[in-house]
Formats: C-alpha cells, sequence, structure tokens
C-alpha cells in the first residue's frame, strides 16, 4: 500500500457500523429497582434482555457508551462451532464427553439464531455456510487431521479435503457444514426494536462501577445512581465486579479486519488458517457490493509495536487472494480468552447465586454470546441447563489452566517490569500532528497525542487498573495497556476495563512546548 493510499485507509471502522444507525436512548438519570439488571449492551446482553423480557422477567438493560459498540460491534460476523482447531485439544483435556458438549452448545445457539430470524424475517443477510479451517504446512496439515479424527470420535459432521479453492497454498481443509453468517447490527436492530416493544428499560451512557455488597444487590454507576435488583448478569467486554481476579483468569488479544471490494470470485464458505498468522476470509454483499473480509493479525493487546503493519500485512494477503480489490474500510477489535479457552458462563461465585458473568469468548462471540444468553436466562429462570458444568466461572481444572495461568501472569509482571524501567528517547517536538507517542517530559514518562490541529493533550501513562504502563496505538489513537487489556482514548477515557477510572490528565504551563492549550482534551 503506498503512502497516499495508507492516508486514504486511516480511519477504522467497520461495514456493520457504516450501514446501519441503531436506536439511541438516554443515560440512566435515577435511582431505579428492577428484578433483573444486565450489564453490557453487546450481542450477549441484547440476547438475554430479550429472552428475560419474553419469559415475563422484568429486565434492564445499561451500557457504558453505546450498544454493539464494543466486539459486536467490530467482529467477523461468522456464527459456527468451529473455533479453529479446538476439539482434539477440548476432548484430550477435558474429556470427550464435554468436548461434545461444547459443541451441541454452540449449535444449539447457532439454531436459536437461525429460528428467530426465520419465524421474524428479520432482514439480516443470514446465510448459511460451510465454515473452513486449512492447512498451509505439513505440520498444520497434520494438526487438521487430529482435528478431523476428534469430529468422528464426536459425532461432528465435517470433511476433510486436499483442497480449498482459495488461490492459496494449502495442503488439506477441514470443512463443517451448515454454518452462518450475517450482519450482526442488523439482527440486533430487531432485538432492541422488540425490547421497546415490550417495555424494557435500556439506558446508554451509564457505566456500572460498584457492586454494595447489600442482599439484594445494589449497583452503582459512574453518575452515582442506583440500581437494586435482585439478579445481575454481568455481560460487558470484561466483569466491572471482579472479586474472581478475572484479569490474571483471562488475556487479552487484539486482532484486524479489512473490507475488499473486488470482481473475484471466492468459494462459498468460511475460512480460517490453521497456523500462524492467522488469516480469516469470508465473502460478503453490502449495499449491491461485492465484498471479502480478510481478518487476522492476532497479538496480545497494548505490547506498543507499530499497529499500522497488521493493515499492510491484511492488504498484501488481500491483494495475493483476490488480485485487483479496493480497501473500502478497516477495522479492529479486542477479545479475552479463559486460561482452557472455555468461556466463563454462570455464576461468579458459589456464594453469590443471583450474580452472573460471562466472558472469555476468545473471538467466537457471536455464537458463544448468544449461547451465554441462553445459559444465564435457564440460570434465572431456576431451569435446568445441560451447559452450567461446562462453562461455570468457578471451575479449575489442573491441565492446561495451572501452566497457562502462570505463562499469562509470568508475562503481565515482565510488562509491568519493562514498563517502569524502559527509558522514552522522544520528546513533544518529534511528533506530527494526529500522532502520539510515550515521551519524556521533565524526566518522567508520559503520553502525548498531538491532534491533527497540533493541539497537544498528555496523560500520566500509569493504569489505574493494577499500576502498568500503557502504551500507544497509532492506528486507533488509544492508549493500551500490555498487562491486561485496558485500553484508553487519546484524553485518557475509558474504552475498555478491567480499569474503571481514566488516565490522569497531565497539564503543561510550559507554552513554547504546547502551544496555547493549557487544559487537555
Amino acid at each position: 500500500m503506498t503512502k497516499e493510499q495508507r492516508n486514504n485507509f486511516k480511519k477504522t471502522t467497520s461495514v456493520w457500523q457504516d450501514t446501519v444507525h441503531l436506536p439511541e436512548f438516554r443515560a440512566l438519570d435515577k435511582d431505579i429497582e428492577t428484578e433483573t439488571l444486565i450489564v453490557g449492551g453487546g450481542i450477549t446482553g441484547i440476547t438475554a434482555a430479550f429472552r428475560l423480557a419474553s419469559a415475563g422477567v422484568k429486565v434492564t438493560l445499561i451500557e457504558a457508551a453505546r450498544l454493539a459498540s464494543g466486539t459486536t460491534g467490530y467482529t467477523t460476523a461468522k456464527i459456527t462451532a468451529q473455533h479453529g482447531l479446538i476439539y482434539h485439544e477440548l476432548a484430550a483435556h477435558f474429556g470427550a464427553e464435554k468436548a461434545g458438549l461444547y459443541y451441541q452448545a454452540n449449535q444449539e445457539a447457532l439454531h436459536w439464531m437461525e429460528q428467530t430470524i426465520t419465524e421474524n424475517n428479520v432482514s439480516c443477510g443470514f446465510e448459511k455456510k460451510p465454515a473452513v479451517v486449512y492447512a498451509a504446512t505439513d505440520q498444520e496439515a497434520a494438526a487438521v487431521e487430529k482435528e478431523k479424527a476428534a469430529y468422528d470420535r464426536l459425532g461432528i459432521p465435517g470433511d476433510l479435503k486436499q483442497e480449498t479453492g482459495l488461490s492459496l497454498p494449502a495442503v488439506n481443509a477441514l470443512s463443517m457444514p451448515d454454518q452462518a453468517q450475517f450482519h450482526p447490527l442488523m439482527y440486533l436492530h430487531y432485538l432492541i426494536a422488540e425490547l421497546s416493544r415490550m417495555g424494557v428499560p435500556v439506558y446508554e451512557q451509564t457505566m456500572a462501577v460498584e457492586l454494595e455488597q447489600e442482599k439484594p444487590p445494589v449497583i452503582r454507576t459512574r453518575q452515582g445512581f442506583r440500581i437494586h435488583c435482585r439478579n445481575v448478569l454481568i455481560c460487558s467486554h470484561f466483569p466491572f465486579y471482579d472479586p474472581r481476579f478475572y484479569f490474571s483468569r483471562m488475556f487479552p488479544e487484539r486482532s484486524y479486519l479489512i473490507a475488499c471490494e473486488t470482481d473475484a470470485t471466492v468459494p462459498d464458505g468460511m475460512y480460517l488458517s490453521a497456523g500462524d498468522p492467522k488469516r480469516s476470509v469470508r465473502s460478503l454483499k453490502l449495499s449491491g457490493k461485492n465484498m471479502v473480509l480478510i481478518g487476522g493479525e492476532n497479538h496480545k493487546t497494548g505490547r506498543g509495536e507499530d499497529t499500522e503493519i497488521h493493515f499492510d500485512r491484511l492488504s498484501g494477503f488481500a491483494d495475493s487472494l483476490l488480485g485487483e480489490n479496493r480497501r473500502i474500510a478497516r477495522w479492529s477489535a479486542q477479545d479475552y480468552t479463559t486460561l482452557d479457552k472455555v468461556p466463563y458462563i454462570g455464576p461468579i461465585s458459589a456464594n453469590q447465586p443471583h450474580l452472573f458473568v460471562a466472558a472469555g469468548f476468545r473471538k467466537w462471540g457471536m455464537t458463544t454470546g448468544t449461547l451465554a444468553a441462553g445459559l444465564l436466562t435457564d440460570l434465572v429462570l431456576e431451569q435446568d441447563n445441560p451447559y452450567v458444568e461446562l462453562f461455570s466461572p468457578s471451575r479449575f481444572e489442573a491441565d492446561p489452566m495451572v501452566g497457562r495461568f502462570l505463562i499469562e501472569n509470568a508475562e503481565v509482571a515482565g510488562n509491568l517490569i519493562k514498563g517502569k524501567i524502559g527509558q522514552e528517547e522522544k520528546s513533544i517536538a518529534d511528533l506530527g500532528n494526529d500522532q502520539g507517542a510515550i515521551v519524556s517530559l521533565n524526566e518522567t514518562r508520559a503520553g502525548v497525542y498531538k491532534q491533527p490541529d497540533g493541539k497537544v493533550v498528555i496523560v500520566d501513562t500509569t493504569c489505574p487498573h493494577l499500576g502498568c504502563e500503557v502504551n500507544w496505538n497509532q492506528s486507533e489513537r488509544t492508549w493500551d495497556c500490555p498487562c491486561h487489556g485496558s485500553r484508553f482514548r487519546a484524553n485518557g477515557e475509558v474504552i475498555d476495563g478491567p480499569a474503571l477510572k481514566p488516565l490522569k490528565q497531565i497539564y503543561l504551563q510550559n507554552e513554547s512546548v504546547a502551544g496555547d492549550q493549557k487544559t487537555p482534551l
């Protein structure tokens, strides 16, 4: 990609957000009471609100920003039980029964979505497609063959083929039939409209920041209002209430997507590479145009590298796959992976049976978020559900969770130390407009962003969660924490937890350095 093309391609926005405008809701401005409070307005929270309200439960939904403005609005929008090469691993660690339940739970979620869409004639681009994981090397091919053997043992339908049909070298590929793709915000637009029809209160710009230890529980918002309720479903990206130390039991990763308009013919299916670097391919028809979504480039959040390079690599892959094409959008997303790769869904602890959590979807949130909503609905209604034990947040399997716990938290400790002792060589004068960096300010580490008009905003780079040092993400103009994945806007405002407080702002008195601006954004 040339410099000129890059400049025309800087904005990070998803095709889903560009083509659907969801209804807006006011912020909570008073104390309220409800039977069940749902915290988080992504696919999990919206679906749970819909299912509970449909069952006659008095529900209230709150969202810290806008509905579906987090990972749900920046997804690849695949609905599938094929989550990479997972079933051989699950069967080895947890046994065939639990591995089979994992498949069954995801398939049930897919079928519930299909039934909801079909019965209500929801226009959301829902299409049945095979999901395909393909191998590019002999080593990857051996892993794919092991996965096919796991499919056979568990009774999962799947075909092992020697080619994908993509114009890329592949040794073999494993196809899972009858999976699906859709436009997630068109789908959620229907569910949100139904919430309004059923009279479900929805509040945006309403962040939950504290759970007051009362019975029944009381949730306090950032604005200081209190919500009295019997049940709390924490369906936010990261739990705002964390008595189980989820920050040490999940690790954050970012991944990237570009949308390409093309005349090339792409084989029917949703494709994912078996090895690294990860590559995801799926077709899309939107606004009468044929598009292909190219995704991948996974990495741990906040490690400080030039994030522009990830979009460049995906663009190069698109050129090799499609030939001539036109990039029309690019975006990235963040998700959390649990220690054993199975989401945490259920009561947050044994002694808090009315407080529930759903987290750690490992980039498969369209399907697992929907199954989480179904599981949480059954728990609130006190109905039996066969998946309670599998997804229990209280589980701790010695293999592989202990090893993963030690590895991830050793990396966190390393990043904490590195951030504290690293020496910064840049100064504010080194930055161009619309650039940010860590600089040395009076021999102190500081985060500086120079706005497009040249004005400067400066923040303390110490993450308010546990004191790690954030790094600058130039492609998205954010400060990202490498320890637990908290993310902040250029002016320090919280985008993603676990942090609940913003980065502290620093005021410069030296106008020759900061320009005429003495106050931050």
